[in-house]
């Protein structure tokens, strides 16, 4: 086991407060393909359940979540793994919300090139009162030729 992301287990980012900017929604959701005028329209989002706009469910990859400190994983060489968004209501757009990620675990797997290494994070995004809104958790895949080199 790689002590090196055992002891980052836990660690966690302060906050940082994100707006969901109508700008910004607006661009993502013409990035993804995915133009509903639920997001952008406040007419169409009036008929709606929550009867305000709301951000596209995959918008929180494009907040800022700080830094862990002591966390120095390598920008190449990795596999995006599992990615999972759960939510206890939608982002509305405008709203100020305050954003932290942590390292939730860390485990190993003998692969055909070697032990791979599983990195797995999670992703908060908070209102102003701090209640949980969404929780982004994903798996970052790290190969044994790039952890040995992180060693070194």
């Amino acid at each position: 086991m790689n002590e090196m992301f055992q002891n980052i287990v836990g660690k966690r980012s302060a906050k940082v407060k994100n707006i969901v900017e109508i700008g910004w929604v607006k661009k993502f959701a013409e990035a993804i393909g995915d133009i509903d005028p639920i997001y952008v329209d406040e007419e169409a989002a009036s008929r709606t359940t929550h009867k305000k706009n709301i951000a596209p469910v995959t918008f929180p990859v494009t907040f800022d979540y700080g830094t862990i400190p002591d966390v120095k994983v390598p920008t190449k060489g990795l596999i995006h793994g599992e990615q999972k968004y759960h939510y206890t209501r939608p982002l509305f757009v405008g709203e100020t919300v305050y954003c932290y990620a942590e390292v939730k675990n860390y485990y190993e797997k003998k692969g055909t090139f070697g032990n791979m290494g599983f990195l797995v994070y999670s992703k908060c995004v908070e209102d102003e009162q701090g209640e949980l809104l969404c929780k982004t958790e994903y798996v970052i895949i790290i190969s044994e030729a790039v952890r040995k080199e992180m060693s070194n």
